[in-house]
């Protein structure tokens, strides 16, 4: 089972800020990664956020949600 307990930035493979405290056991990890050089500045995003909103209001996020998890722990070992 997957659980995302943590993000981190890491810079030139040394970790530089992780935003929770991880536990301390022993843990198998996959590292994916966003692209910061990437990323929309805050201007855009709330420009696109401004110009989306309301689009999806009748749906239920919260199911949506849980039903995108349930997919995502099923296909991981696929």
């Amino acid at each position: 089972m997957v659980h995302e307990i943590a993000q981190a930035i890491i810079e030139n493979g040394q970790s530089k800020h992780i935003n929770k405290r991880l536990p301390r056991k022993r843990m198998k990890v996959r590292l994916t990664y966003d692209d910061v050089a990437g990323s929309l500045t805050r201007t855009k995003i709330a420009r696109i956020t401004g110009e989306t909103s309301g689009i999806y209001s009748k749906v239920d996020v919260e199911t949506e949600s849980r039903k995108l998890r349930k997919t995502w722990e099923r296909n991981v070992h696929h």
